[in-house]
């Protein structure tokens, strides 16, 4: 994997032919996934310090946590889509440099209102990202291994921001300043676009946007996260009824927009394949619980027992270690394995972690804590390399920005309502809130755990992984 050639790739004028890589299209992906998903973790971290600086309620802080999450998810399908259709790089090259900008609005935010609005605009940028970096790698390796060791390099990237996100997050906010975990993003996104211009061209593929179908997503989403937020706060009253109807109303039409239009950015039938729905239900089930449980115990760290952000990020450390390790392991786990077996175990021991961290409490020492944070971290780290392979050789190449999409919508929707159901349960009281929260994570887990052993079957559990289930998966997403 990273051999350059050269390939007659010529600039706007004419120019002279110019040395491309598919390192580079890698190098450039998993360094833009890395930083997207850095501003999840090391954002929630830097929360407490946000709210004492700017002012606002935990509801408002949960805003500025899920405003960017929740455009991830509400535009992801629609970006995978525009990946498609404008091609890979091109897609990727402006959502990098508009979440440049926005990362630098965030760094620069007089007020939790402009804060909440850039980190909208963030989303919005992270949207287009994510499916055109997974796309990129999918046409740069051709070769089944190094494209799948190509994703586990990306899936890394993420895990590893996922987990040092609170240690990043809370040097920052001790050291200096909250204001530092966005402005890191700046250095990072400039160093992606010059990287990013050794990468070869990506073909395009005729592909409409669908409109309806992205507006009743937007709403339907953005409406559930206020239901919840504004609900666990103000109870169900004012416009909370109005949300929660507007949301399972937009939904429903959602759904009737994908089932009639010839060209749906979601296409229904994709569901029907074991090799999606169980990357879907088990990506949903992950991020739910990391996300929910890294705010929640954050939030505990800081605000119940009294440590500083640093040193509450510095309780993640090791989980973020661990991560990486089990993170790289998981591709030859699954060639040996099979895919089941990993997935299967990889979410059995996450909830196992989120489980034990339930009977946590102010006077459990530290350590105590650490060592139930390790088992989530592995397990996540076995797990989404796996679901990501298996939901990607499960679709063919030219639908592989779409597959993208639908994997990250459904873990961002997950990341957005567990932050935002966790965070309605705190307001109820900390301690039980937390407790409930935690319980609430691990269940999810297991049921995601039992489903997949019972889904998959032949299909995820050979020492190929899932060679079956990507052929079915060709012929019906066609």
């Amino acid at each position: 994997m990273g051999r350059t050639e050269t390939l007659p790739e010529r600039t706007a004028r004419g120019g002279p032919e110019r040395p491309v890589s598919p390192t580079a299209a890698l190098v450039a992906a998993v360094l833009g996934f890395f930083v997207i998903t850095l501003d999840v973790s090391g954002v929630t971290i830097a929360l407490p310090a946000i709210g004492r600086d700017l002012g606002g309620s935990l509801s408002g802080l949960q805003w500025v946590a899920d405003g960017y999450t929740l455009m991830v998810a509400a535009l992801m399908l629609s970006a995978g889509t525009l990946s498609d259709a404008v091609g890979a790089r091109h897609a990727y090259a402006c959502g990098l440099a508009a979440f440049t900008l926005a990362s630098l609005a965030c760094g620069a935010a007089p007020t939790l209102a402009t804060l909440t609005a850039a980190r909208v605009a963030q989303g919005g940028a992270a949207a287009v990202m994510v499916p055109a970096s997974l796309a990129l790698i999918r046409q740069s390796f051709a070769d089944p291994g190094e494209r799948a060791r190509g994703i586990a390099l990306w899936t890394l990237g993420g895990a590893v921001a996922i987990a040092a996100g609170p240690v990043l997050g809370g040097l920052f906010t001790t050291q200096w300043s909250w204001r530092g975990v966005f402005l890191l993003n700046v250095p990072a996104g400039l160093a992606g676009l010059l990287v990013l211009r050794r990468a070869a061209r990506s073909p395009r593929r005729p592909a409409a946007l669908d409109l309806p179908g992205q507006l009743t997503a937007v709403v339907a989403l953005a409406s559930l996260t206020y239901a919840v937020i504004e609900g666990g706060h103000r109870g169900l009253t004012g416009a909370v009824p109005v949300a929660a109807g507007l949301a399972a109303a937009a939904g429903a039409a959602f759904v009737t927009v994908q089932a009639r239009r010839r060209a749906p950015m979601l296409p229904l039938g994709v569901f029907r394949d074991r090799a999606v729905g169980v990357p879907v239900l088990a990506g949903f089930a992950l991020n739910a619980a990391f996300y929910g449980g890294v705010f929640v115990l954050s939030l505990f760290f800081q605000e119940q027992r009294g440590w500083s952000a640093f040193a509450a990020g510095l309780m993640f450390a090791p989980m973020a270690l661990v991560t990486a390790a089990f993170n790289h392991l998981s591709p030859p786990l699954v060639s040996r394995l099979g895919a089941r077996t990993v997935i299967v175990a990889g979410l059995g021991l996450s909830a196992l972690g989120i489980g034990g961290l339930a009977a946590v409490g102010t006077g459990t020492p530290a350590w105590a804590i650490v060592v139930l944070t390790v088992p989530l971290g592995t397990g996540g780290a076995l797990a989404m390399p796996a679901l990501t392979t298996l939901m990607l050789d499960g679709v063919p190449a030219e639908r592989a920005g779409v597959a993208a999409a639908l994997l990250n919508t459904v873990r961002q929707t997950g990341g957005a309502l567990g932050i935002a159901v966790f965070g309605a349960l705190l307001a109820r009281g900390f301690a039980a809130g937390m407790r409930a929260s935690l319980i609430i994570a691990a269940c999810l887990l297991a049921a995601s755990a039992l489903t997949a052993s019972a889904l998959l079957g032949r299909a995820g559990g050979g020492p190929r992984g899932s060679s079956g289930a990507a052929r079915r998966g060709r012929r019906r997403v066609r």
